[in-house]
C-alpha cells in the first residue's frame, strides 16, 4: 500500500488545486455544495455510501461509509468550509514553489480532504477490512462554531472507539491532543443620553457602564490555569459631546476543563447581577458552545498508539496543547478517545499567506493510513 500511496503525489496535488480553486466561505451555501457536490463524486466513485445531511443555512453535511460497514469504530472528522469570502479564489488562486502550496483553505483544511479521499482510496485498492471500520464526517459550518453541525457530530460520534481529526497539524508537525473550550458572549448596556457639556447630570453613561464590565471580565484571565476572557470588540455612542445611552461588547471565553466553565459561567452571573452607574441596564447573552478538549487516560493511549505508528514511518510526533477550537471537542466531551491535528503540515490558516508544507503531504497520509490499519488490527486482536 505504502508504495502506490508514495506515487500519488502529484495526483493529490492536482486535487488540492481543484478543491482550493472552489470558494467555500461558510456561509456561502450554493459554493460550499458546489464543493459538497465535487466531495460527493470523488467518494461515490470509490464505491462509498454518501448520505447527504441537508441544510439550509450553511451547505449540506456529508457522511461517508464503505457500504458494507456495520457499526465502524472509528470516526474521521473534516470540513469544507473556509473563512474567506467569495471572490478570494479569483483574487489568489492556488499556487504553489518548490516548498509549499498556497491559497484559500489549503491547510485548513482542504489538504486534509485530499489525504483522506487517498487512504480510501487505497484502502479500497488493496481490500482492506479497515475500510468498512471508518465513519468520515465532512463538515461545512466548523469555522462559525458548528452550530448547525454539533448534534450530528455527536450523534455519529456516540458509539465510536476512536475519533481522528484532521486539522493541520501544527507548524513544528505536532498533532494536539488537547483544546481549549471556547465560549461567546455579547454584552448590551442601555443608559440615558444627554448633552456632555449642558446636561451631564441627565445622562447615564452607557460606555462607562461597560469600561467597568470590561475590567471585570478581564480579571476572570487566569494565564496559569488555561482562562482567558477578552472583550475583542465594542462599540457605542453617537458623538464626543452626547453621553452614551447605549453600548454592546463581544466577549470571547477559552478554559481548560468543565469544571472552569462552570465556575466561569457563575462569575459572569455576578458580575451582571448589578451596575456601577446608577440608571443604566444591562442585557447579557451567549453561551458556552465548545466543550474543551481535555487531556485524559484515553487520550494518552490513543497518543501512544499514534506515536508508536509514527517511530515505524521514521515520523516522531509530538503533541501539543492549543487555545484554538475545533470539532474534536464534541466527541471528546463524550467520553471518545480523540486526537487532533492528524492533518498535513503547514501554517497561517485564515490569512493570506495561509501554506501547504508540501513534503508533509504524503507522509502525514501515509501516517493517517497507518494510524487506521493499526487500530483496526489492536481491535481484532482484543476481539
Amino acid at each position: 500500500m505504502d508504495d502506490y500511496l508514495l506515487k500519488q503525489e502529484e495526483n493529490m496535488i492536482q486535487l488540492l488545486e481543484r478543491l482550493v480553486n472552489i470558494d467555500s466561505g461558510s456561509l456561502d451555501v450554493i459554493q460550499v455544495n458546489q464543493l459538497g457536490n465535487v466531495l460527493h463524486q470523488l467518494f461515490a466513485e470509490l464505491d462509498l455510501q454518501v448520505t447527504l445531511d441537508k441544510q439550509v443555512e450553511v451547505g449540506d453535511h456529508l457522511i461517508i461509509r464503505s457500504k458494507h460497514s456495520f457499526q465502524p469504530s472509528i470516526l474521521i472528522l473534516t470540513h469544507m468550509d473556509t473563512v474567506f469570502e467569495k471572490g478570494t479564489v479569483k483574487q489568489r488562486p492556488f499556487h504553489r514553489d518548490a516548498y509549499r502550496a498556497y491559497g484559500p483553505g489549503v491547510i485548513d483544511m482542504k489538504a486534509s480532504l485530499v489525504s483522506i479521499y487517498f487512504v480510501l482510496k487505497t484502502l479500497k485498492k488493496f481490500n482492506r477490512e479497515s475500510l468498512h471500520e471508518i465513519e468520515l464526517l465532512i463538515t461545512t459550518d466548523e469555522e462559525i462554531g458548528s452550530v448547525h453541525s454539533r448534534e450530528l457530530i455527536e450523534k455519529h460520534a456516540a458509539n465510536k472507539k476512536y475519533c481522528l481529526v484532521l486539522e493541520p497539524a501544527r507548524k513544528n508537525g505536532a498533532i494536539v491532543s488537547a483544546r481549549r473550550g471556547k465560549g461567546n458572549f455579547t454584552l448590551e448596556v442601555k443608559g440615558k443620553a444627554a448633552h456632555s457639556g449642558i446636561e451631564p447630570e441627565r445622562g447615564r453613561s452607557a460606555i462607562e457602564e461597560l469600561a467597568y464590565k470590561i475590567i471585570e471580565l478581564h480579571d476572570i484571565t487566569d494565564e496559569e490555569e488555561g482562562i482567558n476572557v477578552n472583550v475583542g470588540l465594542i462599540e457605542g455612542g453617537t458623538s464626543a459631546n452626547t453621553i452614551s445611552d447605549h453600548a454592546v461588547a463581544q466577549v470571547d471565553v477559552r478554559f481548560r476543563t468543565q469544571e472552569q466553565a462552570v465556575e466561569i459561567e457563575q462569575k459572569l452571573t455576578e458580575i451582571m447581577s448589578n451596575t456601577e452607574v446608577d440608571g443604566t441596564k444591562i442585557n447579557f447573552e451567549g453561551e458556552i458552545n465548545r466543550p474543551p478538549m481535555e487531556k485524559n487516560e484515553q487520550t494518552e493511549k490513543l497518543l501512544r498508539i499514534i506515536k508508536q505508528v509514527g517511530d515505524e514511518l521514521q515520523i516522531f510526533i509530538k503533541d501539543t496543547e492549543t487555545g484554538g477550537a475545533s470539532d474534536a471537542s464534541f466527541p471528546s466531551a463524550l467520553g471518545v478517545p480523540t486526537v487532533d491535528g492528524l492533518g498535513p503540515i503547514g501554517g497561517n490558516p485564515h490569512r493570506k499567506d495561509e501554506y501547504l508544507e508540501l513534503s508533509s503531504f504524503i507522509p502525514r497520509t501515509l501516517l493517517l493510513l497507518h494510524i487506521i490499519e493499526e487500530l483496526i488490527k489492536r481491535k481484532k486482536t482484543k476481539s
